[in-house]
């Protein structure tokens, strides 16, 4: 029935998430989610929430959220944008700050949801490619931009930028908007938060999705000066008024008030990762120094494609891309330490060698 289709839809290609699929005794590392639960306190803010008040519409504004979080970065509430997941507060992002007449940059390897919201919002846009090592130069950046957008760990590879190489970006950009997408900046990279002040063209996006074990309730929000805040509200309340239900908003300020299972949860993490790490270095594997909730990995003697589906072969799902530079490459999200052991043994089994502890 696709002739009732509007032109615009013709022509998108829709971002494709990681799969979700049903498999007997899974080890699912392929969607970066967190391998550890929410805090108690969050489960617990929910159910207060499953009351005869889910008939009365959320406050639109967030408000008791928006103080939360300004509260914990150390900003003013007229800085802060809450959405539906990151996801959504990109979306607005794209559609409010990043379409000029000259073209966005952002890596040629990133984030895939990036070229699709060019596409569906008609940016003109321009990859910047990364080095030889995967990582994000800032002086290539150096050339005429409407907007920049950046994730900081980037996505797919985990590499990190310093926050001084982000100040050297907004100081080489101080015209232009330009965005940081921080969805996984918990895991060990600096975030730009602290360059808010200084720079208004500065527009930081985080997530409660990964380091706050929260991926279902779809918690997203960005941080800026509070002219960019306005330009997304301004998208918002012309898209929906009302992104985030009772609970929502009541389980993420629970989040935010439990920093010490925060702190435990993000350190248990990056432990898993340091124990991966070596267990896919004794297996031969090149991987890239990650700040992330997830590796970037190749191993020399081995297609990516082929080494995805045998794992798959074995109940073990991770993320593969097919795309130039990188197909050789698996994400593999950061697990228990159960699933960290099941993914070696697989991949031990795969390569023909003993089986490698963690």
């Amino acid at each position: 029935m696709s002739r009732f289709w509007s032109r615009l839809t013709h022509d998108l290609q829709p971002y494709v998430p990681g799969e979700q699929p049903r498999i007997a005794d899974l080890v699912k590392l392929n969607t970066n989610e967190s391998p550890l639960g929410p805090s108690p306190r969050v489960l617990e803010a929910i159910r207060a929430e499953a009351t005869d008040a889910l008939r009365l519409y959320p406050d639109p504004q967030a408000t008791a959220l928006r103080t939360a979080l300004a509260t914990y970065h150390h900003v003013r509430p007229e800085q802060v944008f809450v959405g539906n997941g990151s996801d959504e507060v990109l979306a607005h992002t794209f559609a409010a700050l990043l379409k000029h007449d000259a073209p966005l940059l952002f890596p040629d390897i990133t984030y895939s949801f990036y070229p699709v919201y060019c596409r569906l919002f008609g940016i003109a846009r321009e990859s910047v490619p990364l080095d030889q090592a995967l990582r994000i130069r800032v002086a290539d950046y150096r050339r005429p931009a409407g907007a920049i957008i950046i994730p900081n760990p980037n996505a797919p590879t985990g590499i990190a930028l310093s926050r001084a190489e982000i100040e050297t970006l907004l100081q080489d950009h101080p015209d232009v908007p330009v965005v940081i997408d921080e969805a996984y900046v918990d895991f060990g990279a600096d975030s730009a938060i602290p360059l808010v002040a200084a720079h208004p063209n500065l527009l930081v996006v985080q997530t409660m999705s990964k380091s706050r074990a929260l991926a279902g309730l779809r918690v997203g929000y960005a941080i800026g000066d509070a002219g960019l805040i306005e330009a997304l509200t301004r998208v918002k309340d012309s898209f929906n008024s009302y992104p985030l239900g009772r609970p929502a908003q009541a389980g993420a300020i629970a989040a935010l008030a439990d920093e010490a299972y925060f702190q435990h949860s993000r350190t248990q993490v990056i432990e898993g990762r340091e124990r991966l790490n070596r267990g896919l270095a004794r297996l031969g594997f090149a991987v890239l120094p990650s700040a992330a909730n997830f590796v970037f990995a190749r191993h020399p003697a081995q297609d990516g494609a082929a080494l995805a589906a045998a794992l798959r072969q074995r109940a073990v799902i991770v993320r593969h891309f097919a795309a130039p530079r990188i197909a050789d490459y698996l994400r593999i999200t950061i697990g228990t330490d159960a699933q960290i052991k099941r993914l070696l043994a697989a991949l031990s089994e795969i390569l023909g060698e003993a089986p490698a502890s963690s």
